[in-house]
């Protein structure tokens, strides 16, 4: 079980037209400390996405990014990174791709939250950094972040512990899905096991499914 892991920040955000061109709701800012936002079933309070077919949504509600690998993007990137520069609505320290499980359950204030799936990064992450193939490598470091479920909808704050509730009997970490999707694309028996992965999202299964 995790025996690590903080809220650093909580980030939301309008939509906004970056680069002129391209409307995004990955524009993100901390909220303050003693600010209170209610959780929804599908996002938080006054946040946006722009592109509701792949962001938001039940399995999509919440995105979440370690504070852990931030300074390796600092470092890649050649520029400090402010809190939410992932488009992500949950900062935290720990809890990285390898520290969760697909179907482990958190709880924060009011709500209770759960593991559904890793981000997939896009080209809206590429445009904002200036960097083309930013969402490859992304994908090949495997640190993606990931989305939560709203299992309880419910008011929360930075003030709220992060609380780890429950983990699924099986062993599949966020990075272990990446791997199978970005990586080892053939590996049959890891693909049928990814389908019958009932916390798994929807989407994704299907999606795996397709390569069989």
């Amino acid at each position: 079980m995790p025996d690590h892991g903080s809220l650093k920040s909580i980030n939301i955000g309008k939509v906004q037209v970056l680069n002129q061109t391209i409307k995004t709701g990955l524009l993100k800012s901390p909220i303050h400390e003693n600010e209170i936002i209610l959780v929804t079933d599908s996002n938080l309070f006054g946040d946006e996405q722009a592109d509701l077919i792949n962001h938001g949504g039940p399995d999509k509600a919440i995105c979440v990014y370690s504070y852990d690998h931030y300074s390796y993007w600092e470092e890649a990137l050649k520029t400090p990174l402010p809190l939410g520069a992932f488009g992500e609505n949950f900062t935290v320290h720990g809890l990285t791709e390898k520290d969760v499980l697909i179907g482990d359950v958190f709880q924060i204030g009011e709500a209770i939250v759960q593991v559904s799936q890793p981000r997939q990064p896009c080209y809206k992450l590429a445009k904002r950094f200036n960097k083309e193939l930013l969402p490859l490598i992304i994908s090949n470091t495997g640190y993606t972040g990931y989305y939560l479920r709203v299992l309880n909808p419910g008011k929360i704050s930075l003030n709220d512990s992060l609380t780890f509730l429950d983990r699924p009997s099986h062993n599949i970490t966020v990075a272990f899905v990446n791997e199978i999707k970005y990586l080892d694309k053939e590996n049959k028996e890891a693909i049928e096991k990814l389908v019958q992965l009932q916390e798994l999202a929807e989407n994704l299964r299907n999606s795996f499914s397709k390569r069989l």
